[in-house]
């Protein structure tokens, strides 16, 4: 099996391409999705992540603004935080890995926001990388509810760049234009995967 990180910037319409490829039959696990799992009502990381910020803990569930409020700007606190999170969501990840094994998937895909951020670009066998204009990409990131210019800017400056990205990327999706073409080059990206001699679960050992 095939396993395919997918990853991009803010704003460059990763979930966009990550639902393309849930429409092309591809087994996708969404990491943020994951997360919310993890934090919401009765999640696994409840406990671990109230005890470190009791702030955010709200009955049963971790109010996830309250907790980017606190982490948004205090490195050390993200760290915590991302100590308690990591390792539960790369869990996820292993679980979803082996059962898509199980139903001999020919590629699956882990969606990664911060792919090359958190050097998890070794951890797959092939890396795809969603672009798109910088203008485009700030229209789209500042028309999100609560986002304002310097917010938007402090994420920037901790994402390594879109330039980066996709230097380091086996392959590029543009979404800068219609969700159609975006479609098409994911389309394409399949066909060739498939090509691919099909190994166990791949390289990856998360």
């Amino acid at each position: 099996m095939t396993v395919v990180g997918l990853t991009g910037s803010i704003g460059m319409g990763k979930s966009n391409a990550a639902a393309g490829l849930r429409l092309l039959g591809i087994p996708v696990h969404d990491a943020d999705k994951a997360v919310h799992l993890l934090l919401g009502p009765g999640g696994a990381a409840v406990k671990k992540v109230g005890e470190e910020f009791p702030q955010a803990l709200v009955g049963n569930r971790i109010d996830r603004k309250i907790l980017g409020d606190l982490v948004f700007a205090d490195t050390p606190a993200l760290r915590r935080l991302e100590a308690i999170l990591h390792p539960m969501v790369r869990r996820s990840s292993r679980q979803f890995l082996y059962s898509a094994a199980r139903r001999r998937s020919r590629i699956a895909v882990l969606d990664i926001p911060l792919l090359f951020e958190s050097r998890g670009e070794s951890t797959v066998d092939v890396v795809i990388v969603v672009s798109a204009p910088a203008r485009i990409q700030r229209q789209r990131v500042l028309a999100r509810g609560g986002m304002t210019e310097e917010k938007f800017l402090s994420i920037l400056a901790r994402q390594v760049s879109d330039v980066e990205k996709r230097r380091r990327a086996d392959f590029v999706v543009r979404t800068g234009g219609h969700r159609g073409e975006t479609l098409r080059q994911l389309e394409r990206i399949i066909r060739r995967l498939r090509k691919r001699p099909v190994a166990g679960i791949g390289s990856t050992c998360i």
